[in-house]
């Protein structure tokens, strides 16, 4: 950074300490509750000696020596892909392995009384004086 600690630092300026608080942090420098209160400062610091004394007792690192991000997402990219394909080829061959489908059995209901397709008997049919018509009486048991 420039030698003037009363320069006014700018969000580029503030984004790169941020970044060289995580390598510190990553690095096992600065433990998790200093990095977080370095890292607020640095994103409310008005001048550039605001954001030297941040790094001033942490070794430099050449940002430039760092592996880019943007290789480390394309790498976490790539494995993800190579990780999804290898998914999708055991799903088809566990498919193939099955057999073909069986096709659905026919939608049309079983005359009463009747097994229906899938095995299990039709539903009787409902009477008009059921306890959900009558609110549980049986007209049979009242005219006893």
């Amino acid at each position: 950074m420039p030698s003037n600690p009363s320069m006014r630092a700018s969000d580029a300026d503030r984004e790169r300490t941020a970044t060289l608080l995580r390598e510190h942090h990553a690095e096992g420098r600065l433990t998790g509750e200093e990095f977080h209160e370095r890292l607020d400062a640095a994103y409310a610091a008005k001048t550039l000696g605001d954001l030297d004394a941040l790094l001033a007792d942490l070794p430099a690192i050449d940002l430039y020596r760092l592996p880019a991000a943007g290789l480390r997402y394309l790498a976490a990219l790539v494995v993800s892909r190579l990780a999804l394909n290898g998914l999708a080829r055991l799903v088809n061959a566990y498919r193939a392995a099955q057999g073909p489908p069986v096709p659905p059995a026919s939608a049309e209901p079983a005359p009463a009384g009747q097994a229906a397709p899938g095995g299990s008997e039709a539903a009787p049919k409902r009477r008009r004086n059921d306890a959900a018509v009558d609110g549980g009486a049986d007209p049979a048991t009242l005219a006893a």
